[in-house]
């Protein structure tokens, strides 16, 4: 379950594993003031790409989600790519990675980073 500042914009679920992940980041940091910033910028093999940081900052445009006390950013142009969507933090054989379960993109890549819509 995902707490939202607002809800007159698309939401985007964060799921626990995601959320601990980032709490884990932000502590290895030493920064508590640090939210996960997620963007979408044109490119990639599927036409957009996901970009994923931390950020002590937050912009005029931005959307807060929060869940169990972390913190993500995304702004509302990027938002309006993924609202409905679900941020989750996978770990398997291959590594581990945030994912981003976007039920917008009609086409995504292998590298699960890229998606057209």
């Amino acid at each position: 379950m995902t707490e939202t500042a607002a809800l007159d914009h698309p939401t985007v679920t964060i799921t626990d594993s995601a959320a601990q992940r980032v709490g884990q980041l932000i502590a290895m940091e030493g920064d508590p003031d640090l939210k996960l910033r997620l963007t979408i910028s044109g490119g990639g093999c599927a036409g957009f790409s996901y970009g994923f940081s931390l950020d002590r900052e937050t912009h005029g445009d931005d959307v807060a989600f929060q869940h169990q006390g972390v913190t993500v950013l995304i702004d509302m142009v990027s938002l309006q790519l993924l609202g409905g969507a679900e941020i989750d933090f996978v770990q398997d054989l291959m590594g581990e990675s945030f994912q981003v379960r976007n039920p917008n993109a009609t086409s995504t890549c292998g590298c699960g980073t890229s998606f057209g819509i």
